[in-house]
């Protein structure tokens, strides 16, 4: 039954990751009009360095297509996780109101990274 959730969450997972990468390359989910001027701000100057927001879709995208797959979910994880503390980061100082799912999805993350422990010894080793 574990294995079965585990799947669910990391296939759920995966296809936010996938889907946010995407829309940072196509731009296909409209922005918020409700979004803090702070945000806005960011975003914009994350928009002014060039290589930033592709760099980062590229991450998501890979990262979400190995969430997905059980054989390279560990991979997939530590991936993701730089991008989930900057969503963490993001949410706490600039919009707290996405913070709830934030933490949803960075527990999501852990749980992951923890189930594949052993998969990570060989490098602090």
């Amino acid at each position: 039954m574990k294995k079965i959730i585990l799947f669910i969450l990391s296939l759920l997972f995966g296809l936010m990751f996938i889907n946010a990468g995407l829309n940072k390359f196509f731009n296909y989910m409209p922005v918020p009009k409700d979004l803090p001027e702070g945000m806005m701000k960011v975003m914009t100057a994350f928009m002014t360095i060039g290589w930033l927001m592709p760099l980062i879709a590229v991450a998501e995208i890979v990262g979400g297509v190995l969430f997905i797959i059980p054989k390279y979910r560990a991979l997939g994880a530590i991936i993701i996780l730089p991008i989930m503390i900057g969503i963490i980061l993001t949410h706490l100082t600039l919009a707290p109101s996405g913070l709830p799912m934030a933490l949803v999805l960075f527990a999501i993350n852990i749980w992951v990274i923890i189930e594949n422990r052993e998969k990570y010894l060989p490098m602090i080793k």
